[in-house]
């Protein structure tokens, strides 16, 4: 969960863009981050794939005001709505965008291209029908502040007793590379988010990363069957608990203009 999903970053700066708060060469520039090429597949009114800027305008033409992100993972269809066609396509890539404004939905592809030592990686989005209705168990930001702060608390007292909270010179190194990015003053979200909106999405990806940590870290402390089905237990929720956040994050700005319509 440290990497930010590309689902995330489409989200953002795709708000962003709609909002008027960046250009489109610099929302495309956020979303593409190192991928060598993003591609738009089954757009309305498209034949064929189209680039992320072309689609972006478009998206905008059809009536999208808003982008949502889904995490889904198997048992949590996180974010989506439907139907099942489109959730069984975003619970593969774990991940999507959800428009706005019209009942459309985006599902990323991601693959390597290119010769030996000069490999790239490529994405293409699925554009594809979604349901309109509310997305599935997103909280609000408060509610996600609250949940994520309980859900630390009560994991982090399990997993230092078992010894697996994440230690070692992997683990150490991965913090130092977290603390790096975090000292670089990289961009969190994108324009127009709201402060709490980043103080969130920040709290998410570290508890994820800890997550992460933990549940590579071996064996641990947890030397019985009964411990180690302690620590998957304690890690299982506050996994949950850190994805729902960072969708809550993502999803501020349109929830706040949804609330505002009512």
């Amino acid at each position: 969960m440290l990497s930010e999903p590309r689902s995330g970053r489409l989200a953002a700066w795709g708000n962003a863009l709609l909002a008027g708060l960046v250009s489109p060469d610099d929302a495309v520039l956020a979303i593409v981050g190192e991928d060598a090429v993003h591609r738009v597949e089954g757009l309305p009114g498209e034949s064929a794939p189209v680039g992320l800027t072309l689609a972006l305008g478009r998206l905008r033409t059809l009536g999208v005001t808003g982008l949502r992100l889904a995490l889904p993972t198997s048992g949590h269809p996180l974010g989506l709505s439907g139907p099942p066609a489109f959730n069984a396509r975003a619970l593969e890539a774990e991940e999507a965008v959800i428009c706005y404004g019209v009942a459309l939905g985006l599902v990323p592809d991601v693959y390597e291209a290119g010769p030996a030592g000069d490999v790239h990686v490529e994405v293409v989005w699925h554009c594809l029908p979604v349901r309109e209705a509310p997305p599935a168990d997103v909280p609000s930001l408060g509610e996600a502040e609250r949940e994520l702060a309980e859900a630390l608390r009560d994991a982090t007292a399990v997993l230092s007793r078992l010894d697996v909270a994440g230690s070692g010179p992997v683990a150490e190194a991965a913090l130092d590379a977290y603390r790096a990015r975090a000292e670089r003053g990289r961009e969190v979200l994108a324009p127009g988010y709201p402060p709490r909106a980043v103080r969130v999405l920040e709290l998410a990806q570290r508890v994820g990363l800890l997550v992460s940590l933990a549940a590579e870290s071996g064996h641990g402390g947890a030397v019985s069957a009964s411990e180690m089905a302690v620590r998957a237990e304690a890690l299982r929720p506050v996994e949950r608990t850190a994805r729902r956040a960072q969708v809550a994050a993502y999803n501020s700005v349109v929830e706040e203009r949804e609330k505002g319509v009512r």
